[in-house]
């Protein structure tokens, strides 16, 4: 994996799927993510599509996929493997035009099309929010969003580059009220995200004026 190569990842929301996007920018690549809540038939559609030449998932996810053309790689069992690399950052140079990720469009206007973004263009997304919001390291930031939408990219990368702590939601717990307002409380989370229809959603949950620790909802 280098420059230009695009690294199709199919994982649950986990620390492991963090460190697998950050490995594929370091390594240079581009990741396309692959929900594995998808429809088979849409994940085969956009492996297809795609090409990429290595999958990144978990064995649990592994079952649920359908046949791809790539070298994969379940990474909950390469901890032997991984504990023997260099603990250095990659010597790779990467420009500010190059691909950092591909997600796909909905498709309800035709065949989904995967749209790609490039390193400067989350440098200057993270740097403007900093600039705006300031997360220092007393922030506890909860990533929740599915990672097929690029709100995604900001809740991984953020609070990583602010020195701020990011806590990773459990699988689908994105969908569960109770469970938020109990991680918000749990964790001390102080920022986050939800779209406006979900935020209505999650006002009317019981006990979620007990989410104190709150200082950003975005």
């Amino acid at each position: 994996v280098g420059r230009f190569v695009l690294v199709a990842v199919a994982m649950e929301r986990s620390v492991e799927l963090v460190v697998s996007l950050l490995a594929v920018l370091k390594a240079g690549g581009a990741y396309l993510p692959l929900d594995p809540g998808y429809p088979r038939a849409r994940l085969e559609y956009m492996l297809a599509d795609a090409g990429a030449p290595v999958l990144l998932t978990q064995r649990r996810v592994l079952a649920g996929l359908p046949p791809a053309d790539a070298e994969v790689l379940c990474v909950d069992e390469l901890g032997d493997q991984l504990a023997a690399e260099p603990a250095g950052n990659p010597d790779v140079a990467v420009d500010g035009q190059d691909a950092a990720y591909m997600i796909y469009t909905s498709g309800s206007t035709g065949a989904p099309k995967g749209a790609v973004n490039v390193h400067a263009g989350i440098r200057n997304r993270l740097l403007w929010m900093q600039d705006a919001y300031g997360l220092d390291a007393t922030d506890r930031v909860l990533q929740k969003t599915p990672f097929s939408f690029d709100v995604s990219v900001w809740e991984f990368f953020w609070p990583l580059l602010a020195g701020a702590t990011l806590v990773v939601a459990r699988p689908d717990g994105h969908r569960d009220g109770r469970y938020l307002v109990e991680t918000i409380r749990r964790e001390a989370i102080t920022t986050l995200h939800f779209v406006p229809s979900m935020l209505q959603v999650f006002l009317r949950e019981p006990a979620v004026e007990t989410c104190t620790t709150l200082r950003r909802v975005i």
